[in-house]
């Protein structure tokens, strides 16, 4: 039994692994310490600052006097997903442990990141501060010319140049290489990273399956009928709420398992996608009609 526990201690973390490399929001999260826990446990506070501009300077009176104001935004958690799958004892036994050891990182890899991704690039589409939809991205020229726009877009609106980064479908990313210019390298030289994302995790709205319902047994996520697909996003990381507060990895042994002699894996994920409500400048999405 003994070694059992230890097996499973060494291979919980290789689940985490495969998380972080298949990810590809994972570079979004953000630093912990710059939120306090709320009052009730599925919250977190968030402190906004706001203040005066400079006022006429009197060689009488001196300065004028500021305001200067603190406030407090309360944010809720909103993603709370898990599941749990059996393998028969024997079954497991007789496939060398392939059956469970398969199953757990698989279902890791081709469910729980894709549905991840999708949520949190369907949060930032809804809180975005500029979007862009029905533009048909026929040719890299096409591409390159709205990334050019995207990035006019932020400048005006202020957004650091810094910690920009550039989430876009494989198929628009290589049509912009293909063309090879000056023009175009120097687009792409001015995000600090490139992602690409598959169009099946790249909607402006999903829905996520309860796994009960009738229909939706299957769980997972799907388009949402009044999503679009998005072609590129650009995100500027300091604009982004994104806390992963609670990942549970469990494994059960059958010798643990109260209900059958069986392998037990229960995975669950608790957290939080959001954007501050003064930095929605910083998410531009260009979607599909």
């Amino acid at each position: 039994m003994a070694n059992s526990i230890a097996t499973f201690k060494k291979y919980i973390d290789l689940l985490d692994e495969v998380y972080k490399q298949a990810s590809l929001t994972a570079v979004l999260e953000s630093d912990a310490t710059l939120a306090r826990a709320g009052a009730n446990a599925n919250e977190i506070v968030i402190p906004k600052l706001s203040m005066q501009g400079l006022a006429n300077y009197s060689r009488n009176s001196g300065y004028v006097n500021g305001d200067v104001t603190l406030t407090n935004e309360t944010v809720q958690f909103n993603y709370d997903r898990g599941r749990a799958f059996s393998v028969d004892a024997m079954d497991n036994e007789e496939t060398v442990g392939v059956a469970f050891g398969k199953l757990s990182s698989e279902f890791i890899r081709t469910k729980v990141v894709p549905e991840l991704d999708a949520f949190r690039f369907a949060k930032l589409a809804e809180n975005n501060g500029y979007t862009v939809t029905g533009a048909t991205l026929a040719t890299g020229e096409a591409v390159l010319t709205a990334i050019l726009a995207a990035a006019s877009a932020m400048d005006e609106n202020e957004v650091p140049a810094d910690s920009r980064i550039l989430f876009i479908t494989p198929s628009l990313y290589n049509s912009i290489k293909a063309l090879d210019t000056t023009k175009s390298r120097e687009a792409l030289e001015g995000f600090e990273q490139i992602v690409k994302v598959p169009q099946s995790r790249f909607y402006t709205v999903i829905d996520l399956l309860d796994g009960t319902t009738s229909s939706e047994e299957a769980g997972g996520f799907t388009k949402d009928t009044s999503g679009k697909e998005i072609n590129f996003m650009v995100v500027h990381k300091p604009a982004v709420l994104q806390f992963t507060k609670h990942t549970v990895n469990k494994v059960i042994t059958p010798e643990e398992n109260q209900q059958a002699d069986a392998w037990k894996f229960c995975y669950r994920a608790y957290g939080l996608e959001d954007v501050y409500e003064n930095k929605k400048a910083g998410i531009y999405v260009h979607a599909k009609a």
